[in-house]
C-alpha cells in the first residue's frame, strides 16, 4: 500500500460511521459531516468548495482480507 493510500483509509477509517462526508479537494482532511446528502452539499458551498468529494460511511466498516 503506497503512503497516499495508507493516508485516504485513515481519513476514510476516522469518519463518523453513517453520516454524509465531505473530504476536502486534495483529498487531505474531512471538511464537512451531515446525515443527509442535502446537509452535506450546503455545508459545503457556505465554506466555498468547488470540488469535494461526497460520500456516505458505512453503518460499519468490515473487516478486509486480502
Amino acid at each position: 500500500m503506497t503512503a497516499d493510500n495508507a493516508k485516504r483509509l485513515e481519513l476514510l477509517r476516522s469518519a463518523p460511521l453513517n453520516k454524509w462526508i465531505a473530504i476536502s479537494e486534495d483529498g487531505s482532511k474531512i471538511v464537512a459531516v451531515a446525515d443527509t446528502f442535502g446537509e452535506v452539499s450546503e455545508l459545503i458551498d457556505r465554506i466555498g468548495l468547488s470540488a469535494p468529494t461526497i460520500l456516505r460511511t458505512p453503518a460499519e466498516w468490515a473487516p478486509l482480507s486480502v
